[in-house]
């Protein structure tokens, strides 16, 4: 079972990793076309309404595979606003082989009794349209009702929306839908018959973080401040370079504001690594569980709070760090010698644990030198400690204990300290805009990763983690796109 936009993501991935959308497109129309072949005798009249999107693109591809059948394609709207350039020059390559075709530009121009189909091809809009159709499609969606002939859907029923299988309006009613590379939840109560067509999406596609998990970034173009996340770092006190370099990274990763609750007598050093932090000092050399009062206060006003950057692991910091957890039902990143307080800890927060492989052994979870067994392991620990891993490495595995991610963004020289703490607080960030913790964690260790690669290109093996955070903004960039 896949989302709409789970499976723009992947898509996007597939092309990322040498298959190309043209090439997705040619196996989703030949998926078409072996659908149509199931409900239509050959010679039989079929009608193919596309849309101005990919969805009509592949109800293109599919008229060529269906030449033993008197196959007619309509275009919904003039062939130049057709949306993107593959279901563009499928179209064209229907037109310019002469096949039966038409373009309808209004509602009053269609008239489905004029094609008398044997069968319709609702082709009209997919899985990334929601809401109410609009004409011309929604006067076609009461004619091909009306009619009394078998309806093919691609991907999802027209009007209907494929995340929750509602519709806003007046929607296809579908005999048999097929849909590509894995079911959506909104067809699942269809009582269309539904198809599953592999159209050749590589697993790694899903399985491996790449661009096309840059697609959970959305900023609202009249967002205020504050809108795009706050965040509270907890950190400092033996160190001060590591709380710093995490509050820098989350304002890289599109933080709105981000302050640090640290000692007093490290804040001072803290605030010189940049004025773009707030700080907010509370008394004493560490952490101890006197200021939990005031650091759940701080907290409350936050969309994520990142813990554990430089802290320590002093007794009373420890204790302090599992009070902290005990009392707070939001959203942290734990990182650093707080991990291990962890699974000890009953907590009603929601919790992204960033763990190297020996912080995760302390936590109590095992590892594996292969990436896939390790893979396994992370899974079955996340679902017994009930929060979302990302456990550090060559290869970086995420899991909330259901799903699995892996990043593989990434070099050698990353080896060197501080780019956990960078990691902590881009993934502070992700999270305060994602929904998704494992999205977020996920996305976090890829733009981490590929900031990474990029300062090795200009220092090799002698990149600082200080070279991360201002290349953290172009890591979050499809540069493909």
């Amino acid at each position: 079972m896949i989302t709409s936009e789970r499976m723009a993501m992947v898509d996007r991935n597939a092309a990322a990793l040498g298959v190309p959308r043209k090439q997705l497109m040619e196996s989703s129309g030949n998926a078409v076309a072996r659908l149509v072949r199931g409900h239509a005798d050959p010679g039989d009249r079929v009608l193919l309404v596309c849309g101005r999107g990919n969805n009509g693109g592949d109800a293109a591809v599919a008229a060529r595979f269906l030449a033993d059948y008197d196959a007619h394609a309509v275009l919904l709207g003039r062939p130049e606003t057709i949306t993107t350039d593959i279901a563009r020059e499928n179209w064209e390559a229907l037109v310019d082989s002469e096949a039966s075709t038409a373009v309808v530009g209004d509602s009053r121009a269609f008239a489905l009794d004029e094609y008398a189909p044997d069968l319709v091809v609702d082709a009209m809009l997919g899985t990334g349209v929601t809401g109410a159709l609009r004409e011309p499609e929604a006067t076609v969606a009461r004619q091909v009702n009306a009619a009394d002939v078998p309806v093919v859907s691609v991907d999802v029923p027209s009007g209907v929306d494929a995340d929750t299988g509602e519709a806003a309006g007046v929607a296809v009613d579908a005999d048999a839908v097929v849909t590509f590379h894995d079911e959506k939840p909104g067809l699942a109560d269809l009582e269309a018959a539904v198809t599953v067509a592999d159209i050749g999406i590589p697993t790694a596609a899903e399985t491996f973080v790449g661009p096309g998990d840059l697609r959970a970034l959305d900023r609202a173009s009249d967002s205020h401040k504050g809108d795009n996340g706050e965040v509270l770092v907890v950190g400092g006190g033996p160190y001060t370079g590591a709380p710093a370099l995490s509050a820098r990274a989350a304002l890289r990763a599109g933080a709105d504001l981000v302050r640090v609750a640290c000692p007093d007598h490290v804040a001072r050093e803290i605030q010189g690594y940049g004025p773009d932090v707030i700080v907010r000092p509370f008394a004493g050399e560490h952490l101890a569980p006197p200021h939990v009062e005031r650091i759940l206060d701080l907290a409350a006003g936050h969309d994520t709070v990142v813990f554990g950057p430089g802290l320590g692991d002093n007794e009373s910091t420890l204790d302090a760090v599992g009070e902290f957890l005990a009392g707070y039902d939001g959203r942290a990143v734990v990182d650093a010698d707080a991990l291990q307080v962890v699974p000890e800890v009953d907590t009603d927060a929601e919790l992204i644990c960033t763990p190297h492989q020996g912080e995760l052994q302390k936590m109590g979870g095992t590892t594996a030198d292969d990436w896939r067994d390790r893979a396994d392991l992370v899974r079955e620990f996340a679902a017994e400690v009930g929060h979302t891993l990302l456990v550090k490495g060559a290869y970086d595995v995420v899991s909330d204990g259901d799903e699995v991610r892996v990043g593989r963004t990434g070099n050698p020289g990353m080896t060197v300290g501080g780019t956990g703490d960078v990691l902590a607080g881009v993934t502070g960030a992700l999270a305060a805009q994602i929904e998704s913790p494992l999205q977020a964690a996920a996305l976090a260790a890829y733009a981490n990763g590929r900031a990474g690669d990029d300062a090795a290109e200009a220092y090799g093996n002698g990149l600082a983690a200080s070279d991360l955070p201002d290349r953290i903004p172009q890591a979050l960039r499809d540069e493909g796109e």
